[in-house]
């Protein structure tokens, strides 16, 4: 018997002219790892949630959900798992080991076992010393660490995991990763990921399920997945393709043949089969107007009088029409540096300029005024309205040139719309002030690879009007495709700058997966694209 088992399941939101999800089929065993992947909107927080009833939105439901061959909603809730993708939306007490016990307590269970449960989720997930920690101190892979082990006190048959790593910096997200195959394979726990990381899942998962616009189009291993989507007659132009390993598009785009690779060592073994007499493409970019769009030197930041320096002599120099990328690891002060930078947070000491004039705190907080413009990390924080419509009331002449078309979602509130388009709403009303500088913190968090691309277009096109961007991000991958230089930020200040090239080439885990599949025989190949392009200038297989 399947663990769970989806039979023709249709659902529209309300006012929706379309289907969230139409006429969906998909069967799952115990035990099993399943990927959920599919372009932003395409239905997968939709579906995940379905399987949880108690999250399950307004709407009009049809077809069936069995759980061990009953409805959905007859077998209770207490077996299902979910972790969402803000590591903050979870948390609800001030202390580890009372987060750890705080599901067992609200399921009425006795305080000896809650005693035990949390002793032993606490040595399985190696938490033991933090136990005592205020859950407020945890960095954000901290904090997502704390909500998968709250979540498996209650020891549930079926995991959910909604785009859980995209607020993780790559090292963190890795490690989550792992620690939820761990957990697959050593307690048997169903998990179902909704995930935009192929590079890890690919090799991760028994199956992977592709939707689009609310149906689903692939269903099979990674390997019958990646190939049907390669192979496909249409597969150059495919959407599809963005969501392949890159060792995959690498070996698409140069018209490989024999077995298609998916992880970093296959694609290693693969390019080790062609000529490196052409070792660079030499195409970095040069800087030629070196004009300071924003300065900050000698920046020191602390949230209390008497707490820790959060930012340390901070020296950073952005110049016009320059794509900056900021990367490094969760809690290292990144977005307090896009913070003090777009003057919503006064340094204690130090000089900040904005186009060579002295940057002031604003007074009101707000998040849009004058020639800089942020777009926070927790982008729910500018919405005020019930309705996107609403939202981008004003924003008329930014949707008009805007390649992504916001208006179906114009009746939804924006709390009901995917991830990855609240990104993109967000991004509207932060264009709509028309800044000089725009900083963008985690613009990239919950957007598949062609929405990515999308992003990339829209970020590549403010440059050619001269708007300066300051990207802050955990997503190395997007950095790779349109930042002119990148720097790596650990304890309040930026440990090392350089060319895009020269970081990714330099670096061995802050680097593209590209790049750690080409460095054996090309430097500077850190994306598909230039990968590809270097195999076909040296002229084919050895």
């Amino acid at each position: 018997m399947a663990h769970i088992d989806i039979q023709n399941l249709s659902f529209t939101y309300p006012n929706a002219d379309e289907k969230a999800l139409s006429d969906i089929c998909l069967s799952i065993g115990h035990g099993a790892f399943v990927t959920l992947m599919g372009a932003t909107g395409s239905g997968k927080s939709t579906l995940l949630r379905l399987l949880k009833p108690e999250l399950r939105q307004n709407g009009t439901l049809a077809g069936k959900i069995k759980y061990d061959g009953m409805d959905i909603e007859n077998n209770g809730t207490r077996t299902v798992g979910y972790v969402a993708q803000n590591p903050e939306e979870q948390i609800v007490t001030d202390k580890v080991w009372h987060e750890l016990a705080f599901t067992l307590e609200n399921l009425g269970a006795k305080q000896r076992d809650i005693a035990r449960r949390v002793a032993e989720i606490a040595a399985y997930f190696d938490m033991d010393a933090w136990l005592e920690r205020d859950t407020a101190t945890l960095s954000g892979g901290e904090k997502q660490l704390l909500n998968l082990a709250a979540v498996m006190t209650a020891d549930p048959e079926l995991l959910l995991l909604d785009e859980p790593t995209a607020q993780l910096d790559p090292i963190a997200a890795s490690r989550f990763l792992s620690t939820v195959y761990r957990l697959n394979r050593e307690t048997g726990v169903t998990v179902l990921i909704c995930e935009h990381r192929s590079e890890e899942l690919f090799a991760l998962s028994d199956r992977v399920v592709v939707l689009d616009r609310g149906r689903l189009v692939y269903d099979g291993t990674p390997r019958e997945v990646a190939t049907s989507a390669a192979t496909a007659v249409d597969a150059p132009d495919s959407p599809f393709m963005g969501f392949l390993p890159t060792a995959a598009r690498i070996f698409h785009a140069v018209n490989g043949r024999g077995e298609l690779p998916l992880t970093i060592r296959e694609g290693q073994r693969f390019v080790e089969n062609f000529d490196n007499t052409v070792r660079s493409l030499n195409d970095e970019a040069v800087i030629e107007n070196r004009e300071e769009a924003l300065s900050l030197k000698n920046i020191c930041f602390c949230y209390e009088r008497n707490g820790a320096d959060i930012l340390r002599d901070l020296d950073m120099t952005v110049y016009r029409g320059e794509v900056f990328a900021l990367l490094g690891a969760n809690g290292a002060g990144k977005s307090t540096a896009a913070a003090v930078a777009a003057g919503l947070r006064k340094p204690y000491s130090g000089t900040m300029k904005l186009f060579k004039k002295p940057l002031k705190s604003y007074t009101n907080g707000s998040l849009y005024r004058g020639n800089i413009s942020l777009m926070p990390q927790d982008v729910e924080s500018v919405f005020i309205h019930e309705t996107v419509g609403e939202e981008l009331k004003y924003c008329e002449a930014v949707i008009d040139s805007f390649p992504y078309d916001l208006r179906p979602l114009y009746s939804r509130h924006p709390y009901d719309i995917s991830g990855g388009e609240r990104q993109l709403v967000a991004l509207c009303k932060a264009l709509s002030s028309k800044p000089g500088v725009l900083i963008m913190d985690e613009p990239s968090k919950g957007l598949d690879a062609n929405a990515k691309a999308l992003l990339r277009d829209i970020i590549l096109k403010l440059k050619g009007d001269g708007v300066t961007v300051l990207l802050i991000t955990h997503d190395v991958e997007f950095a790779a495709l349109c930042a002119d230089r990148c720097a790596l930020f650990s304890q309040g200040r930026i440990a090392a700058v350089d060319t895009t090239q020269r970081f990714m080439s330099g670096n061995r885990f802050y680097t593209t997966a590209a790049s750690r599949i080409t460095r054996c025989r090309y430097d500077g190949a850190y994306t598909a694209e230039r990968a590809a392009a270097l195999i076909r200038r040296n002229g084919g297989a050895l």
